[in-house]
């Protein structure tokens, strides 16, 4: 593609997983219509940041605990998303919430992947090991992944994709965790990024 790409700037709290999965399709050329310039992490020494800097790309601690309050934290980091130019923020395993001024100020340009087939398991506590813990002991028999635009309200916004994964007999939190990582966020958190950036571009389908 010859034409402008989206400026993607992707913010993260742990290892980066989600991230990784975005620069490899990156890679593959399945995100052809946008590009990760800048990764946020808001807790320290977290790896994702590694992941970027191995790939060359713009890489920031805007730690929570160090800011003096919610108004401190979010205005640094939307001086950090004004100065790349962000077009579309994507969150990979971000566990800070983002209050109503910070999300009105991107609308239809925030995007989050949640662990779980929204409406279940989601909304403020659910996070991590704690959805599929929660699934397991309802005892659901598909969980799945949802990717969503972000709003003020916990997993609350618009949903772009949902993908439903078996839960097996025996299961752990973890090893669900993992299938639900390897066959529904990696392969739906860079469908949306790139659906999302080509409306931003107005790349043709």
């Amino acid at each position: 593609m010859n034409g402008k790409k989206a400026r993607v700037a992707v913010l993260v709290s742990g290892g980066g997983t989600n991230l990784q999965a975005i620069l490899d399709a990156q890679a593959r050329g399945e995100i052809s219509c946008g590009e990760v310039t800048l990764v946020i992490s808001d807790r320290p020494g977290a790896y994702a940041l590694e992941r970027a800097k191995e790939a060359g790309i713009r890489a920031l601690e805007i730690v929570k605990k160090t800011c003096r309050d919610q108004a401190d934290f979010e205005g640094k980091l939307l001086a950090a998303l004004e100065e790349n130019r962000t077009d579309l923020i994507v969150l990979a395993g971000f566990l800070s919430i983002l209050s109503a001024d910070f999300t009105s100020r991107y609308p239809r340009r925030i995007l989050n992947v949640h662990p779980s087939l929204i409406p279940s398991f989601c909304g403020a506590g659910f996070y991590g090991l704690k959805v599929h813990e929660a699934a397991l002991s309802r005892g659901v028999k598909v969980t799945g992944a949802t990717v969503h635009f972000v709003n003020e309200i916990p997993d609350g916004g618009e949903i772009l994709a949902q993908k439903a994964v078996e839960v097996r007999d025996g299961d752990t939190p973890q090893a669900l965790q993992r299938r639900v990582m390897e066959e529904a966020e990696w392969v739906l958190l860079p469908r949306c990024v790139q659906k999302v950036c080509r409306g931003i571009t107005g790349e043709p389908a």
